[in-house]
This record gives C-alpha cells, sequence and structure tokens, in this order.
C-alpha cells in the first residue's frame, strides 16, 4: 500500500530530474456534504483548473466512490471537473453500514433517501467556479446505473450518461426510450459476478433511442469499475466519450456505425414491458411450444424482477399478466407461482393470493431448480402470506 501511495511522486521527480518541468496533478479536495435529512455525506472534487463541464460519478453498491479516482484525475486533467461521492451507508459518509441493513431497509433508503442524496452532490457540482451549469454528465456502475438514469430523469442539465453494469428500472427504461437527444455510453462483461447483467446492458443498449449511443462488450473484467484494471484503455474510452459529448459536440455523440449483436431474448424482454406486450408474447410462447415444447423464450429471473417492478410502480394488473406469463413459461417452478401469488395479493385477489401460494408449497418438494437457501426462501415466503391471508376477511 505504501508503494501505491509514493509511486505518483517518485514518477514526478523523475520526471523533474529528466525535464526541470513539475507536472501539475488535477487538483483534489474532499469536501462534506449535508443532506436534507442532516446526514454527512462524504465526496471528493476533482478541479480542472479551467472553465468546463462537469460530471458525477455514482459508485457500485459493493464498492465506494474511491473506485473512480483514476477516472476521475484524467477526466480533470481533459478539462471536465469531477464529483465523486459515497451513497449514505457506504464509505465515508454517514449513516447505517448497508451490511447492516435488512434488504427491506436497503430498499426504503434507496427509495426515499438516495434521490435527495445524489441530488445535494449534483447541486454542489454544478455550484462549482467554472462549472457550465448546464453541460453535465453522469456516470454510474452497478446500481449506480439506476442512480446515473434517475439523475437524468430529474435533472435536464444531464446530456451524457455512462453505464457500467447494471440495471434501471421501469420508469428509467421509458426515459431512455424517449431521450433520443441523450447520449449513452455502456459496457459490461461476460464474467460478471451477477450474471443477469449482462443481459440487462444489452437491453439497455437496444431500447435506448439515441443514435450515438454506444457499447464497449468485454469477455472478462468484472463487474463495473472492477473493469478498469483489466482493461486499463477503458477509463480513457470513457474520457474521450465525455470529451465528445460535452466538450467537442456538446450533448452529441456520432452514431454507431456498427451496431452489436442483441440476443433475442432481450427483443423478447422489450416486448414484454410495452403495452400489449405480454399477451403477444404469450401467443408467441404458445406457438412456438407447438414445434417445441421445451422451448425457452426468456430467463424466469428476468420476468420475475419486471413483474415485481410493476408491482412497485403501482401496476399490479400488469404485475399479475407478467407473473401469469411466467407461470405459463415455467409451470414446475415454486418461485414463479409464489411471485404470481404475491401479484395476485398486492392487486387485492386474495383467492387467487392464496391458491398460487399453496401450488409454490405443493411444488417444493419435487424442486431440483433451485438450491435449499432459495427453496427456503420460498416456503417462508408462501407461508407467510398464506398466515397473513388467514387472518384477512374473505
Amino acid at each position: 500500500m505504501m508503494a501505491r501511495r509514493l509511486l505518483p511522486r517518485v514518477l514526478a521527480t523523475l520526471l523533474f530530474a529528466i525535464t526541470g518541468v513539475v507536472p501539475q496533478l488535477p487538483a483534489q479536495r474532499v469536501v462534506d456534504l449535508t443532506a436534507t435529512d442532516g446526514t454527512k455525506l462524504k465526496a471528493t472534487y476533482f478541479a480542472a483548473g479551467k472553465p468546463g463541464p462537469g460530471v458525477l460519478l455514482l459508485h457500485q453498491c459493493n464498492r465506494q466512490r474511491k473506485v473512480w479516482d483514476g477516472l476521475a484525475q484524467q477526466l480533470a486533467a481533459a478539462g471536465i471537473n469531477v464529483l465523486t461521492v459515497d451513497y449514505r451507508g457506504f464509505g465515508e459518509s454517514g449513516g447505517d453500514s448497508f451490511d447492516k441493513l435488512s434488504p427491506e431497509q436497503i430498499a426504503q433508503i434507496q427509495v426515499e433517501k438516495w434521490p435527495g442524496d445524489i441530488d445535494t452532490a449534483f447541486q454542489y457540482l454544478v455550484s462549482q467556479p467554472g462549472v457550465t451549469r448546464d453541460m453535465i454528465g453522469v456516470g454510474g456502475a452497478s446500481c449506480g446505473v439506476n442512480n446515473s438514469v434517475q439523475t437524468a430523469r430529474r435533472h435536464a442539465e444531464v446530456k451524457s450518461l455512462v453505464l457500467l453494469s447494471g440495471n434501471t428500472d421501469l420508469n428509467g427504461r421509458q426515459f431512455l426510450r424517449n431521450s433520443a437527444k441523450l447520449p449513452v455510453f455502456f459496457s459490461v462483461a461476460d464474467d460478471d459476478e451477477f450474471p443477469p447483467t449482462v443481459l440487462t446492458i444489452e437491453w439497455l443498449y437496444s431500447l435506448t433511442s439515441n443514435p450515438g449511443k454506444t457499447f464497449v462488450h468485454y469477455a472478462t473484467g468484472g463487474h463495473g469499475a472492477d473493469m478498469f484494471p483489466v482493461h486499463p484503455e477503458l477509463p480513457g474510452i470513457i474520457v474521450d466519450w465525455y470529451v465528445t459529448t460535452l466538450v467537442k459536440t456538446p450533448g452529441r455523440a456520432p452514431a454507431t456505425k456498427d451496431a452489436p449483436a442483441i440476443p433475442p431474448e432481450v427483443h423478447i424482454l422489450d416486448q414484454i414491458d410495452q403495452p400489449g406486450g405480454v399477451a403477444q408474447v404469450g401467443q408467441l410462447l404458445e406457438e412456438t411450444r407447438k414445434h417445441d415444447p421445451k422451448a425457452m423464450l426468456f430467463s424466469e429471473a428476468s420476468v420475475n424482477f419486471m413483474g415485481y417492478e410493476h408491482i412497485q410502480s403501482g401496476d399490479t394488473k400488469g404485475a399479475v399478466e407478467i407473473m401469469k406469463l411466467n407461470v405459463t413459461a415455467y409451470p414446475n417452478s415454486p418461485n414463479a407461482y409464489d411471485s404470481l401469488s404475491d401479484a395476485y395479493l398486492a392487486d387485492g385477489q386474495k383467492d387467487l393470493a392464496r391458491q398460487n401460494a399453496k401450488k409454490a408449497l405443493e411444488l417444493l418438494p419435487s424442486d431440483t431448480t433451485d438450491n435449499e437457501l432459495r427453496r427456503n426462501g420460498i416456503r417462508t415466503s408462501a407461508e407467510q402470506k398464506l398466515k397473513q391471508l388467514a387472518d384477512t376477511p374473505q
């Protein structure tokens, strides 16, 4: 660790000895931000030293803001001011550590606190002297992808996005579909520790309406900013992207000439996501299985996730239809029935919620797809619903 800290100084000394010139590294300072509820957020500001655009970088949820240091320094050297920030509960920021919170508590903080926290960081960035307030880029990895897209939804000043190894929600996807003037850069590696991420990034790329979108796809590299050490050229590619979309041709990127091949499942997912799409895919599944009874048009996990997104957005009837499609495709999956039970419960259809929770329990003994931990989770979920429904008037 000590050698890493000394290396920049040693290189600077050698350069001075050879040329007599002291290299100027981008100025950076650690800053304390205060969220609306008083929570202290730690951030680092990398000043470009001259007027120019700004970029806000939002880290992945298994790291903290310092994963961006190298990229931020390169951006500052290229004339772009950068702010990195630790989410509450991460790194040096205040708040309860996320590894000590329940999934329900984490979800609540992400929905209720993170948007305001990120807006606090955004306002700090655009308020800095020399930052061009209406020419801002946002970049995120993993959970930072959704945070970046939602930030762009809230702030018209955002003119460029960089999204690494992550997903966004129903509203975020619709925003990308409707934002033809917002250039977006995507990157992912096939060996990502969260396998569905690869399909997700391909999906987000395919639905993004801006013709200047770019996709850098690697065979190896890991998750999010972990790709940087494996592919040291990637930060430079991102710097070039921001220089193009924020400096040279603000808000624009050249149209992609060679679009990457997108797996058929991506187009199926996008169809399900559209009005009337569930019925169309259901019909396609029926026709396909007449020729191949074992045909799979989509992954159970991807469609299951979409169904819960519709529940969270208040579209419970849409969620029911999506979960029913999943049950049709995976009739032996206890998880598919348990999820359908959740959708029926959210929609107020208690009898059907009860029936599908019981079906999930009936299928568990013959389930060879899920591991024991997952089977236990499905059992607990179904039993809790049945207990809740037993205490609820019909």
